[in-house]
């Protein structure tokens, strides 16, 4: 009986790991939906892809978000009829607002690059790894320049903040050419290119 309720406890406690906040904040702060060729963003009742979809919010609008999470979800404002809160994916939030919603009447050439850098990103996607919390630093080609921090694993991907020399960043998931990093500062999260970057 006491190795089924130590049991519990631990599974209970793995589970509330994948949860844990990264940054919190009581009001929010203001970000916007960026998703792929400008499709709607499911709103889930739980930061979980199997969770209940309890709406979708265009391309562009704006979401006051209250924190992002270590598992890739972000908890917003969205008051519904049994609560106050809800989940997107955060890699479809950005900081500012997005160009206008790409043009659904692409030509063949323009459609086969678009699904070649999709192809790609969703390689990076499936080479992601889980790895202990750990800082790097931005290294720029040029001392002067800066490491550009984007909203998905490709140099294709809106970019969502620029990172000077020596920045410090932590790094949650490893991909094969890509790190998804979080600012400690801003609690923002992107990926930047594994070569502009160094582990300290």
């Amino acid at each position: 009986m006491t190795k089924r309720i130590v049991s519990l406890l631990l599974a209970a406690v793995l589970l509330a790991a994948l949860f844990i906040p990264v940054l919190a904040s009581a009001e929010g702060w203001v970000m916007y939906v960026y998703t792929d060729n400008g499709k709607t963003l499911n709103v889930r009742r739980e930061p979980t892809t199997s969770s209940e979809v309890m709406a979708k919010i265009d391309y562009g609008t704006p979401v006051s978000v209250r924190m992002t999470m270590a598992n890739g979800w972000a908890c917003i404002d969205w008051a519904s009829g049994d609560g106050f809160v809800a989940y997107v994916q955060s890699r479809f939030l950005v900081s500012t607002p997005p160009a206008p919603k790409p043009a659904s009447s692409a030509s063949s050439s323009t459609a086969s690059d678009s699904a070649d850098a999709l192809a790609a990103m969703n390689a990076e996607f499936r080479s992601a790894k889980n790895v202990n919390f750990y800082t790097v630093e931005a290294r720029p080609s040029r001392a002067s320049g800066w490491v550009n921090l984007r909203w998905a694993p490709s140099a294709e991907a809106h970019r969502i903040a620029t990172c000077p020399q020596g920045k410090k960043l932590t790094v949650l998931v490893e991909l094969k050419n890509w790190y998804q990093v979080q600012d400690p500062e801003t609690g923002m999260i992107g990926f930047v290119s594994r070569k502009y970057v160094t582990r300290r």
